[in-house]
């Protein structure tokens, strides 16, 4: 009898991790690589939010905390929710939870069923469709082209709903293309799922604070009031607020479905680690005048990658409308040779000799359900991503 689970079987590993595990590694060996696989700021997290944290270990905020979040913070994100987003909850509409992936899991393990489908647009956050094959479910993915700005259209949503499906899952602006859905584009969306109420939208709004060039930041509940019922929308204060190992998610939706997430996390890891519910409800509810500084940022760097990618040989990279990724196509290297000889046939070989040749870490396109490209997190200081694009350039012009 064998001894681990049938799931995991249906599993993959991480290949975001997998790829700052190899260049970590490479670095303590010796060599001279630049990591651009991990997802998450590079600026230090707010003092206001550091000195919060603090304040509540000297007054003793340390004891076992309600499972779904201490009451000061869950009522900060109803009301965050009403400020930016024009979205009414209540209190008890909303759970916190140790990071985006619980609230995401507790969702699918409080909800599906076997064989129950959760559609996903291509390319998609790696751990989506893991998610969903853990707790029995059935991914669904829908690919977009880049033409199309990597975005899921109404007519391609339409044709992927059956009987069986139970969520959508939107993620914008998205990891890894960094696409972002216009109102109208939303709209379309929503206007199909008008038309089928038993299928639930899951929303990803992580990125909502990083979006460029005055582009307006709409959740799909916001857009259409008639999906308010059957929406469950989830962000979190890892990205706008550089707290990606505080750990925190949260998430607002129907109080039948919070619930029964909060009974999931309950029998799980009970509440969220109190000194970090406490900094996210100052990051929420304290000055946000740094943000401007902190897209401005972003923008500077996204078009500096964009730029230089787009001069490299057979590489097309388009430029994206928020979040931290670019997802350049590699197809015009496909067929050739890399300098160790070996014929570049995938994007897994094209990231994998270009680690070897020039010691640039990226992610390849086929971890997130589309290629031939590859992912960069430009979320790096700006000489650190001129010295890796110009690495990436040359070893795209060493090709034959």
């Amino acid at each position: 009898m064998a001894f681990l689970a049938d799931a995991l079987s249906r599993v993959k590993p991480s290949a975001t991790i997998a790829v700052s595990q190899k260049a970590r590694e490479l670095k303590a060996a010796g060599r001279d690589v630049i990591g651009l696989g991990a997802g998450e700021p590079d600026f230090d997290t707010p003092q206001n939010i550091k000195d919060a944290a603090i304040d509540a270990i000297r007054r003793g905020e340390t004891k076992y905390p309600p499972v779904s979040g201490i009451a000061p913070l869950r009522e900060a994100v109803a009301q965050k929710f009403k400020r930016e987003n024009g979205l009414d909850y209540k209190a008890s509409q909303t759970i916190v939870g140790t990071g985006g992936k619980q609230i995401l899991y507790n969702a699918f393990v409080a909800t599906l069923n076997p064989g129950d489908e959760v559609i996903i647009p291509a390319p998609y956050w790696v751990s989506y469709p893991e998610m969903v094959a853990l707790n029995g479910g059935t991914p669904v993915i829908v690919n977009t082209t880049l033409e199309g700005g990597f975005k899921v259209t109404p007519e391609a949503l339409e044709a992927a709903i059956t009987p069986r499906t139970k969520w959508v899952l939107l993620n914008s602006p998205s990891n890894p293309s960094g696409a972002a859905y216009s109102r109208a584009e939303i709209k379309g969306l929503t206007d199909v799922l008008m038309r089928h109420e038993h299928v639930w939208i899951l929303t990803d709004d992580m990125y909502e604070h990083l979006v460029f060039g005055g582009f307006e930041f709409t959740t799909p509940a916001q857009v259409e009031p008639g999906l308010y019922d059957r929406t469950l929308t989830m962000n979190g204060v890892s990205k706008a607020y550089c707290m990606t190992g505080w750990r925190i998610g949260y998430a607002a939706g129907p109080e039948a479905l919070i619930k029964a997430m909060d009974m999931v996390q309950g029998q799980q890891t009970s509440g969220a680690c109190t000194i970090a519910q406490w900094a996210a409800l100052e990051a929420l509810n304290g000055p946000q005048d740094f943000l401007p500084g902190f897209r401005a940022a972003f923008e500077r760097r996204r078009d500096l990658v964009v730029s230089m990618l787009n001069q490299a040989k057979g590489l097309a990279c388009p430029s994206p409308e928020g979040a931290f990724y670019v997802y350049p196509s590699c197809a015009g290297a496909i067929g050739r040779t890399a300098p160790s000889g070996k014929t570049i046939e995938s994007d897994v070989d094209f990231v994998s000799e270009l680690l070897e040749a020039e010691g640039v870490a990226v992610v390849q396109g086929s971890a997130f359900g589309l290629g031939p490209n590859f992912r960069i997190s430009y979320a790096a200081a700006d000489a650190t991503l001129e010295e890796a694009c110009r690495r990436i350039q040359r070893f795209a012009g060493s090709l034959r």
